[in-house]
């Protein structure tokens, strides 16, 4: 049996392609410029190295100084291909061999040599790592510029009507621009779907999943009737060992302010009733998703009047080392009561950041409001 690899584009497609005018001298020439650009810029600098190896031995030490082939190195860790970079690296040992023969091997010195040796470690490893994803120069960067806004634009809930108010708070930790905590969110007509994600881990170790994740349920959500049991089914599919994933969904009707409630492992919601003045948990269970291949899940109902509010949040604003999740809820609803009275749009960021001083974790709060 042939192990060779399935071509990327099928002969048939191909075979339609090549008819295409000038396709074929377009493909070529970009795959021209694309090598040439690599060749070019080897060139370039092999010849800065030497240059600088030469007037450094020959001129002026102090002007023209060895340790300029650490920038040399550098610009090729981050443009050149891996096998591109072994060249210019044989450049730069070049270089400093001429210096140290012709101004003895003291005035390249131990420091210059270590550092130029641990550029050239983190340079390799760079054309590495971009060679394995297949991108060049700076690309890889931008890619994940891209996947952030992506995420965050994914993360901003729709417009609302005038008579309603939302705030998203979302704080990662360390940080950092990606997390474990995501939201993902839909409007049709008088109809609001929200979904508040949290992938086990945090920071950025998490925060790969979680960008998977968010195409995947940004997806399903409002296309399936029961959105949860279709995340669940999704993640016993992929049969992974990577952690759990908890979730809650929120169906609003915003011409009557009925609401639905599912949760899979999630923290509670809680609603604020303006009648009372009281915090009331919402008693909406499941199990974690990706855990059972049919999920059940108990809703919970009810009706937003004017001045409730309810309150959507992940595991990281109750959950402390040490400190009994219960124990980090009543202290949340403390919080609540302390701060959001004064007006719910400014006092969310106020209770996030009330309840994540302490510890570094993600959190994410969700808070929607009739006023």
């Amino acid at each position: 049996m042939s192990s060779r690899p399935a071509p990327l584009i099928p002969p048939r497609v191909r075979a339609a392609l090549v008819r295409v005018p000038f396709l074929v001298h377009v493909v070529r020439f970009v795959r021209r410029v694309l090598i040439a650009r690599d060749r070019n810029l080897l060139i370039t600098l092999i010849v800065l190295a030497l240059v600088i190896g030469f007037l450094a031995a020959e001129v002026s030490n102090e002007w023209f100084s060895p340790s300029l082939l650490i920038l040399v190195t550098l610009v090729g860790g981050l443009q050149l291909r891996l096998r591109s970079l072994i060249k210019l690296l044989v450049g730069v040992g070049v270089s400093l061999g001429y210096v140290a023969v012709n101004l003895g091997a003291g005035r390249v010195g131990l420091g210059l040599g270590v550092t130029i040796l641990f550029t050239t470690v983190l340079a390799v490893l760079m054309a590495r790592t971009r060679g394995v994803l297949g991108v060049q120069g700076l690309r890889g960067d931008a890619m994940l510029l891209e996947l952030r806004d992506r995420l965050k634009s994914q993360g901003e809930l729709p417009q609302l009507p005038k008579d309603w108010g939302a705030k998203v708070v979302l704080k990662q930790a360390g940080g950092s621009s990606f997390g474990g905590d995501f939201l993902v969110s839909r409007r049709d007509g008088d109809s609001v779907e929200i979904a508040l994600v949290d992938v086990s881990g945090k920071g950025v170790d998490a925060g790969t999943r979680a960008l998977l994740l968010s195409g995947t349920f940004g997806g399903l959500l409002g296309s399936v009737d029961d959105f949860l049991p279709a995340c669940n089914a999704y993640l016993h599919r992929q049969h992974g060992d990577e952690g759990f994933v908890t979730a809650v969904h929120l169906r609003l009707d915003l011409a009557t302010g009925d609401y639905t409630i599912t949760s899979a492992g999630h923290p509670p919601v809680v609603k604020f009733d303006a009648g009372t003045g009281n915090w009331q948990v919402a008693s909406a269970k499941g199990v974690v998703l990706g855990v059972v291949p049919d999920l059940h899940c108990e809703p919970d109902s009810g009706t937003l009047r004017k001045g409730d509010a309810l309150l959507l949040f992940t595991d990281g604003l109750i959950e402390q080392p040490g400190r009994d999740i219960d124990a980090g809820l009543d202290r949340l609803l403390g919080e609540a009561e302390r701060l959001l009275p004064s007006g719910f749009r400014d006092g969310a960021r106020a209770l996030v950041n009330a309840m994540a001083s302490g510890h570094n974790d993600d959190c994410a709060l969700v808070l929607i409001w009739r006023p």
